[in-house]
């Protein structure tokens, strides 16, 4: 009985193109759609339901896991319809689930939005790519249509290190090996470590949390793999930093070196309401030229936002550039790009400004520019 309704439950959320369902007791199930919650129009759900429907899709080594310490993750395939990312939890010791949809169609960089220069930057032979953003700002679909890209047009063995795995990607012109953490492999530094004796060209790395894994991605890049990986900052100048200050203070002049030599871009990102409806992205992206860096190199990452907005010829933005662009371009409010932005108070001043019909002067870049030292 139960097991019919989760089917029932899943065919409405294929259906509707919801983001996710959300399954607890004392009301009916869920749907998030277009950032807004809605209640189906069902039975309010008792206790034993919610046993029961966690019980029809929860794998066994995870129902164990949630009675040892109240919670798990997994992902889940409804047949060819739909992936899910599952969190299955307690409250009020009851079971609470939310389960979010993996689309299972790859967006275009042009369909995402994406900086076009990405495609140059991926082709390199070796080097660290970071992708950066809060929680559920895209990062992940970001990714998997970078990684889609070379499956799609270069003949490499990639790997990725994923926790839980989201896409699912098949053999194309490359070979893909996905790793999950925590059922195929223990965890992020162990699966990095062993990554590099299975003769990758590309390793993504779901996320460097650690110094252990920080330092293992930095050193993968400048041994001739292309590492991707996802840290949840803000911006490329926090990036740089935040990754500099993982390390103990007398290693960080050496990771800034590694670093400098290792890194060839950020793209940080944040998702936004789109009107009328469905979500954008919003893109700051840094390329790493020589210039940027010796600023990495001398520690003057101060300097990095005024050299991404000197760098437009090399393909750079900012993410307060590209926020404005979105306002100006009336894709999204005004409120939803202040509150995403990393200088509020200035990007609602060129707003006020641009509203009163104060356009810019359009930023004439000199091309003599290119790599002061």
């Amino acid at each position: 009985m139960a097991h019919v309704q989760i089917d029932k439950l899943l065919e409405t959320v294929v259906k509707e193109s919801v983001s996710d369902l959300h399954i607890t007791t004392g009301q009916p199930p869920v749907v998030r759609s277009g950032g807004r919650m809605l209640r189906l129009e069902t039975k309010t759900l008792e206790p034993e339901d919610t046993v029961a429907l966690m019980k029809s899709i929860t794998p066994e080594r995870n129902q164990q896991e949630l009675q040892e310490v109240g919670g798990t993750d997994f992902g889940f395939a409804f047949g060819d319809k739909a992936r899910f990312r599952v969190a299955v939890f307690k409250q009020r010791g009851q079971i609470g689930m939310v389960l979010r949809r993996i689309p299972n169609e790859f967006l275009t960089f042009a369909q995402l939005g994406l900086p076009p220069v990405i495609e140059d930057l991926i082709k390199r032979p070796r080097g660290l790519f970071l992708v950066t953003g809060p929680t559920g700002s895209g990062k992940t679909t970001s990714l998997a249509s970078m990684i889609n890209w070379m499956n799609d047009n270069l003949d490499h063995h990639i790997i990725t290190l994923e926790d839980p795995i989201e896409y699912y990607h098949d053999h194309k012109k490359s070979t893909i090996n996905q790793r999950e953490i925590g059922v195929d492999v223990p965890d992020f530094p162990e699966a990095l470590r062993r990554a590099l004796r299975m003769d990758p060209d590309v390793i993504l790395v779901g996320e460097m949390r650690d110094l252990d894994t920080i330092s293992a991605a930095i050193t993968a890049a400048e041994t001739g793999h292309v590492v991707f990986g996802t840290l949840h900052t803000t911006g490329a100048q926090g990036t740089v930093d935040r990754i500099i200050d993982v390390f103990p203070t007398n290693q960080q002049e050496q990771i800034r070196t590694q670093l400098s030599v290792a890194i060839i871009g950020i793209l940080s990102q944040a998702l936004l309401p789109k009107k009328p409806k469905g979500l954008v992205a919003a893109y700051e992206l840094l390329v790493v030229t020589p210039a940027i860096a010796n600023l990495i190199r001398e520690g003057k990452t101060f300097r990095i936002n005024s050299s991404i907005q000197t760098g437009k010829k090399f393909g750079m933005q900012l993410l307060d550039d590209s926020l404005f662009d979105l306002w100006k371009n009336n894709i999204v409010e005004k409120d939803d790009v202040i509150m995403k932005s990393n200088a509020p108070g200035e990007l609602k001043a060129r707003i006020q400004r641009a509203e009163m019909g104060i356009l810019e002067e359009e930023d004439e870049d000199d091309d003599d520019d290119d790599f002061e030292d």
